[in-house]
């Protein structure tokens, strides 16, 4: 039998499973001794250890669900988006969602969502098997009932360039059509130009409006064919951008300042420029008086020689 000490490094993990530990010599008997409660060790699933008595982390916990997913098992939902990189979703908690073979029975003890599918991802190379973003993104959204985390979600996805809206709706329509309802309607709203999840917050409120449907991230262009600003929406008619600014959706202070040079070109262009917090969404009175009143000033003056064209 090897040294207790020597273990988790002739196992090259701390999370590991018991029969590797007893083909390495380590009785049975000794595995159960030393995760009794308040021991050495830990016991995460059924079958597999954890080899300290410190905190269990989020990232000990994962590895755990891959372990008992078996091979070819990949991360998706929360976890997965967390792992690629993106901020905007809730932070992961509760059980780990798993992606296993169609073939393969597991029961996760409350820790481990393993969800069957035939449809199991390939994982890129790295240290973790993750789904791709199109579709963690995908099983995060339809097991959540916060329509706001879902288009955040959704929206950064596509803002960072990991994913296009047509990506999107090909993966939903290749997947289980079971909690598919609000990702479609996230979608939707994607399609029709939407980029965040305050702008989704804003095309519902301005549904109530009167006024002419906006483009929604329209690439504006100068005489001489030169991009002068996306605003978040433009209306056509009158030459009227508004803007939801916030740092809060932003992917940084870069792109925030980006925002503030934006505002600038187009009123140097001659473009009325509503601007909004997104809490101020929350007042949807407020806000639409100032659109109407200021869609009425717009209407009164030359509108810009700007040509508009839809979000590619």
């Amino acid at each position: 039998m090897p040294r207790l000490d020597e273990i988790p490094q002739l196992c090259g993990a701390t999370v590991v499973r018991a029969v590797d530990l007893v083909a390495l010599g380590v009785p049975r008997s000794t595995i159960s001794h030393r995760c009794r409660a308040g021991g050495p060790w830990q016991l995460l699933l059924p079958g597999i250890l954890l080899l300290h008595n410190g905190p269990v982390t989020r990232a000990d916990r994962r590895q755990a669900a891959l372990i008992h997913g078996g091979p070819g098992a990949v991360l998706t939902g929360a976890d997965a988006l967390e792992l690629h990189g993106m901020e905007r979703m809730p932070r992961p908690s509760g059980p780990v969602h798993l992606l296993v073979a169609a073939d393969v029975r597991r029961a996760g003890s409350g820790r481990v969502l393993a969800e069957r599918t035939d449809r199991l991802p390939v994982p890129a190379p790295g240290r973790w098997a993750l789904a791709h973003e199109a579709r963690a993104v995908l099983d995060f959204a339809r097991r959540s009932r916060n329509r706001t985390e879902v288009r955040a979600a959704v929206a950064e996805v596509v803002q960072r360039g990991r994913c296009t809206p047509a990506d999107l709706n090909t993966e939903l329509a290749a997947g289980n059509g079971r909690g598919s309802a609000l990702p479609r309607e996230v979608l939707r709203e994607v399609g029709d130009g939407v980029r965040s999840a305050a702008e989704a917050q804003a095309r519902a409120v301005l549904r109530r409006s009167g006024l002419p449907a906006p483009i929604w991230n329209a690439e504006l262009y100068d005489r001489v064919g030169r991009l002068v600003a996306v605003p978040d929406a433009w209306f056509d008619d009158v030459g009227m951008a508004w803007e939801i600014d916030s740092l809060e959706w932003h992917l940084g202070p870069a792109d925030y300042a980006r925002t503030l040079d934006r505002r600038a070109a187009m009123m140097a262009e001659g473009v009325v420029v509503v601007h909004h917090l997104p809490s101020a969404l929350k007042n949807p009175v407020t806000v639409l008086h100032d659109l109407v009143a200021n869609h009425a000033h717009a209407c009164r003056r030359p509108r810009p020689p700007l040509l508009a064209l839809p979000p590619r």
